[in-house]
């Protein structure tokens, strides 16, 4: 990993998690991008990531890291929400996420919300891969913009693989600049939050749950593999979190 630098074009930074049943040997942040360790509860090591300075700002290039090894679990949060900004010169930020799950391990990755504010210009592209036996509860959510103002542009790719194979490979594009139609009825419909939850468990296997709606505006699908997809809109943060909360409560309660 290499460390934080400070160019002309923005900054260059990665944190990086590494869990093992007994503990995190590896916990390093760099510049906005602090990584605490919290109290967690029942098995699970927990990390916070903390934004110690405004980021991504136009230009930047962060990103984070996390390989939770065979047979370890661990939970990771953030303190606050991730506002897109706009830099000086326009260009695009960049985000990255990388996530690694061994055998046996468990993650539960539950950031806050990814604002996009107006004029930012956000890619972010999160990879996961899962080992047969790993288990996954993954979350993220996108505001449109903060209140009263019209969104940036965000674009977002998710890839997830198990055991080598591709289990859910989706790109989302929102904003000035994203192809047409993205506010329209067949995406959002006006609403300016989105969101999903991703379910990865081997008993699911044994188990699947067929789709089905979840109120008015989300929707439960089964993947192709152990996984559930859990997929919403709302008008706005609040919301969004309530309905995900709710299928996150009901996922837990039946395991």
């Amino acid at each position: 990993m290499g460390g934080l630098t400070l160019g002309a074009r923005g900054v260059r930074a990665t944190a990086r998690i590494v869990a093992t049943p007994e503990g995190l040997p590896v916990l390093e942040g760099e510049g906005p991008l602090a990584l605490r360790r919290t109290r967690a509860r029942g098995p699970y090591h927990r990390v916070t990531v903390v934004g110690a300075m405004s980021a991504p700002l136009g230009g930047d290039r962060i990103g984070v890291e996390a390989e939770v090894r065979d047979g370890a679990r661990l939970h990771v949060d953030s303190a606050a929400a991730t506002i897109a900004l706009p830099g000086r010169e326009g260009e695009r930020a960049h985000y990255d996420v990388r996530l690694a799950v061994g055998e046996g391990a468990e993650l539960h990755w539950l950031p806050e919300q990814l604002i996009s504010a107006s004029g930012s210009d956000l890619a972010m592209r999160t990879r996961i891969d899962l080992a047969p036996g790993a288990r996954l509860v993954y979350r993220e959510e996108q505001v449109l913009g903060r209140h009263g103002e019209p969104p940036g542009t965000l674009a977002t790719r998710l890839t997830v693989y198990r055991a080598g194979r591709p289990l859910l490979d989706q790109e989302l594009a929102y904003g000035p600049g994203a192809p047409g139609g993205w506010d329209g009825a067949a995406v959002l419909d006006g609403h300016r939050a989105a969101g999903q939850l991703l379910f990865v468990s081997p008993e699911l296997a044994d188990n699947p749950a067929g789709a089905r709606m979840l109120g008015d505006h989300a929707v439960l699908t089964p993947l192709a593999g152990p996984a559930l997809l859990v997929t919403a809109v709302a008008p706005d943060a609040r919301l969004l979190r309530h309905t995900l909360d709710d299928a996150l409560r009901s996922h837990l309660a039946t395991r």
